[in-house]
């Protein structure tokens, strides 16, 4: 399972890093599950969730975005994983992934959820796995 993080590339949890007006613009214009989305209520998502940003070690410059929304002890869902048009393919994605995944460890969070229509192999290289037993789950709200 290759998860690292490409050469001239970091990613970092620092909340004064993130370009809001950025993650805004890729969400509620270019991202399915958040076409729309006004700005108030993306910044307000930002406020609450543990936010993780993935930037280019030359010039500073955000390419993507993940946060997760999380008790720390035990449940955490990962959500709005955008990665830039131009700087996918190159595994930021599942590196992105991958650090979620590893910062969250140290909690023993028993359940790191999410949900995809089209980026299945992307989490999978990162360790997650379709629900066992999808008839467990409920959901109350549009999907």
């Amino acid at each position: 399972m290759n998860t690292a993080l490409p050469a001239g590339y970091e990613i970092s949890t620092d909340p004064g890093r993130l370009d809001a007006a950025q993650i805004h613009r890729w969400l509620s214009e270019d991202a399915y599950w958040a076409l729309g989305r006004p700005r108030e209520k993306q910044d307000a998502a930002i406020a609450g969730s543990l936010n993780f940003g993935v930037y280019d070690t030359a010039s500073g410059a955000q390419l993507g975005y993940a946060r997760v929304v999380t008790d720390h002890t035990t449940f955490a869902w990962l959500c709005d994983v955008y990665i830039a048009p131009d700087a996918r393919g190159k595994g930021l994605g599942t590196a992105l992934a991958a650090t979620v995944r590893d910062h969250l460890a140290p909690y023993g969070i028993r359940r790191i959820m999410l949900a995809t229509a089209d980026a299945h192999g992307v989490y999978a290289k990162a360790g997650f796995e379709p629900l066992t037993t999808p008839e467990k789950w409920m959901v109350l709200g549009t999907q």
